[in-house]
């Protein structure tokens, strides 16, 4: 009897491994190591430019989105004083029209967000 138990514990965990696609042989396994290769000056040069043209993007966006939040603020403060001084349901929905046409105008301002030079 525990022979049978055994021989079914064994093919139970045999099919477990299988099904998860464990074995000992992959376990054992190193990634290769990718070295880096030296650049020409060109490819330096060019990698630099690429470079300094992100951090430049970079600023720009930071700033637009700087300026975008200090809108969308005084937006968000038009619209609270219109909300509060508004009598009628007509009144508050226009408030709240204004305030998602202000911040749309601030959302299109800001540049994509730019992307980071890749090492040739």
């Amino acid at each position: 009897m525990k022979l049978l138990q055994r021989s079914i514990a064994a093919a139970s965990m045999a099919g477990l491994f299988a099904i998860a696609g464990v074995t000992g042989a992959s376990a054992d396994t190193a990634t290769p190591v990718v070295k880096k290769v030296a650049l020409t000056p060109e490819q330096k040069t060019a990698f630099q430019a690429q470079i300094s043209v992100f951090h430049t993007a970079v600023t720009a966006r930071h700033n637009a989105l700087s300026t975008a939040w200090a809108s969308i603020d005084a937006a968000r403060a038009s619209r609270d004083a219109a909300l509060a001084a508004a009598t009628t349901p007509e009144a508050k929905k226009a408030a709240r029209d204004a305030f998602k046409a202000a911040v749309a105008a601030a959302q299109a301002k800001v540049p994509a967000k730019p992307v980071r030079p890749v090492r040739p």
